[in-house]
């Protein structure tokens, strides 16, 4: 059984890296033969050309480590406050129903709502700061985290809960030793669910008053015509997506090494 999962495993990053080299090979075809404008899709060749420039000299004098740097610990701060926020709050929702009829109807009307027609009011509420980008990229995973967190909830096994009852389980015994457990999984997925959805408002986040990071670095350069430092932006901005995503999948794999098992 494991020979055959790691066969797969290892089938599977064949495909992926071979998709990956597939891509890129189009990609650099595409400048080499004329396929399309450099203007309008950069070469590879060029794209890795202005980050080597950029590494050395910046972009507007912002060394691009810093770009990168900045744009992460926005999203960083944001979301930790939202998961720390979203997961108790969602939470008590699944398990409320009370608390969920009082909160559902204002989660339901705030989580589709397009974040960029928040920008007016942050800038009234909370200026031009680094306060108003962060809370832009918390109000957009917040909700998403929220509403996660409750249907994790309602994913646990009824027949768990009615012999956890039956065995003399009280509600703070049902939702550390039943509950939680059990929800993490679900859990999990919908904090990698509500980050992606965060981190896609860092443009929106970076468009207010700022000086730094990849989402202005993208939206600057485009005002300029500047592809190869927009697809260099793009490009950092999904890797570094990606690498969070990483991240949240280790952390998933050791603290319930359980889930997928059951």
């Amino acid at each position: 059984m494991t020979n055959h999962v790691s066969l797969t495993v290892s089938r599977t990053s064949a495909i992926s890296l071979a998709s990956v080299a597939g891509f890129g090979l189009l990609w650099y075809a595409s400048g080499r033969y004329g396929w399309a404008s450099a203007l309008i899709l950069p070469p590879p060749g060029e794209v890795f050309d202005t980050a080597f420039q950029m590494l050395s000299g910046g972009y507007h004098r912002v060394p691009l480590w810093q770009h990168v740097a900045v744009s992460l610990g926005r999203a960083l701060i944001a979301f930790a406050g939202a998961i720390a926020v979203g997961v108790p709050v969602g939470l008590a929702m699944g398990v409320s129903p009370v608390l969920s009829a009082i909160l559902d109807p204002f989660v339901q009307f705030f989580r589709p709502l397009p974040k960029l027609a928040l920008i007016p009011l942050v800038i009234v509420w909370m200026g031009i700061g680094e306060t108003s980008k962060i809370f832009l990229i918390f109000i957009s995973t917040l909700f998403s985290v929220i509403v996660g967190a409750a249907a994790a909830v309602h994913s646990v096994k009824e027949g768990r809960l009615r012999v956890a009852r039956a065995l003399g389980a009280t509600r703070w015994q049902l939702l550390c030793h039943i509950i939680l457990p059990s929800s993490l999984p679900e859990l999990f997925t919908s904090i990698r669910l509500a980050v992606g959805v965060g981190w896609t408002t860092l443009i929106a986040s970076e468009m207010v008053a700022a000086d730094s990071g990849l989402g202005w670095m993208v939206m600057n350069a485009s005002s300029y015509m500047r592809t190869d430092v927009v697809m260099l932006g793009i490009l950092l901005l999904g890797l570094t997506g990606y690498g969070l995503d990483l991240v949240i999948v280790a952390v998933e794999r050791l603290m319930v090494p359980w889930a997928g098992r059951e």
